[in-house]
């Protein structure tokens, strides 16, 4: 996703949220929810965990508008600030159920997956965190660094779930199987 508002009216927004404008808020609120609520749905197990993304990641702007430096687009601001509340929620729910952090038990090597599978149905068959790392690098542009500081791992981590996926789905989807 791009940029909704043009930035004159996106600053012009931003400074009278600043100043506690509500409807500047909600506004803004109304311009990007679909993005974020987008994201938070990629990067969560269900829609109401995604909601539930959805209002901390604006609430968390809310609270923090006036700290917002300009820096890059007001969209990727409010995108880091969702996919961290994504990855906070995985992380709460892993230490929650006493599951490791550092590998999905939730990977099967079955082998009875059909030859053909649309990629949705396969991304979704990635385990959570594995799925996160796709979708940030794949779809959203993160590079792995970021990607490592929003998941609290190492960069390298980021690499190897991003290539194992990539095999994973290439698998799934029929690509690599021999004639």
């Amino acid at each position: 996703m791009t940029e909704t508002l043009p930035l004159a009216e996106t600053q012009s927004l931003v400074a009278r949220a600043r100043a506690g404008d509500h409807g500047a808020l909600e506004h803004l609120y109304r311009a990007y929810e679909r993005g974020v609520y987008t994201l938070a749905r990629r990067l969560t197990p269900t829609a109401e965990d995604a909601e539930d993304v959805l209002q901390e990641t604006f609430l968390e702007v809310c609270r923090s508008i006036g700290s917002w430096r300009g820096e890059g687009s007001l969209w990727g601001w409010i995108r880091t600030i969702a996919a961290s509340k994504a990855l906070m929620r995985y992380r709460r729910e892993k230490l929650r159920t006493g599951e490791p952090l550092g590998e999905d038990a939730a990977e099967s090597e079955d082998g009875d997956v059909p030859l053909r599978l649309d990629l949705e149905a396969a991304l979704s068959r990635l385990p959570e965190r594995s799925r996160a790392v796709v979708w940030l690098h794949d779809v959203e542009g993160y590079t792995h660094e970021e990607i490592a500081e929003l998941m609290g791992m190492t960069t390298s981590f980021s690499k190897s779930q991003l290539a194992r996926s990539h095999e994973k789905l290439r698998r799934w989807l029929g690509e690599g199987v021999p004639a």
